[in-house]
């Protein structure tokens, strides 16, 4: 069934979701320093959640695990392995298999090891920003698609890339 949404209008509730999200987390950040809420690769998750709900790849169970996994898989290595040309390929290389394995792909979170490993982080990052700032982005997207875009989220076939 064709929308009766225009397209403008379209993208500019999904561009409105994404600024409300990223602003509502960098307000949570600026309130208390001490707790880190923002990553880069939750700006690309935005994409995925507000412009494209329906997809596979925006249901809860692929952000929250996609950017777990593979921030696991980035602290681990790092901790192993350290950063060289090699650990930086085999922790995106690992995230990727794991993701498809576990059928949790999230695009965004494919970046989560790399910026793991290139700013040195610590176990502490696996819960914030990666499981809590996840878990406040899924929150804020079920309300905001409930609420305001009236999309269906989670998608009714919960289909798993």
């Amino acid at each position: 069934m064709k929308s009766l949404i225009p397209p403008i209008v379209s993208a500019a509730i999904a561009g409105f979701g994404a600024m409300a999200c990223i602003t509502l987390l960098a307000y949570l950040e600026h309130f208390d320093t001490s707790i880190v809420w923002l990553m880069a690769p939750f700006g690309a998750t935005m994409v995925i959640l507000f412009g494209l709900p329906s997809s596979p790849l925006a249901q809860p169970r692929n952000i929250l695990l996609g950017h777990l996994i593979t921030s696991i898989v980035g602290v681990v290595i790092l901790h192993n392995f350290g950063v060289t040309p090699l650990s930086l390929g085999l922790a995106v290389g690992l995230g990727v298999f794991l993701m498809l394995m576990t059928k949790t792909t999230h695009p965004p979170a494919g970046a989560n090891p790399l910026v793991i490993m290139l700013t040195g982080q610590s176990w502490q990052f696996l819960v914030f920003p990666v499981g809590v700032g996840a878990l406040a982005i899924l929150g804020f997207g079920l309300l905001y698609h409930r609420l305001i875009s009236r999309h269906e989220y989670p998608a009714a076939t919960r289909a798993h890339s």
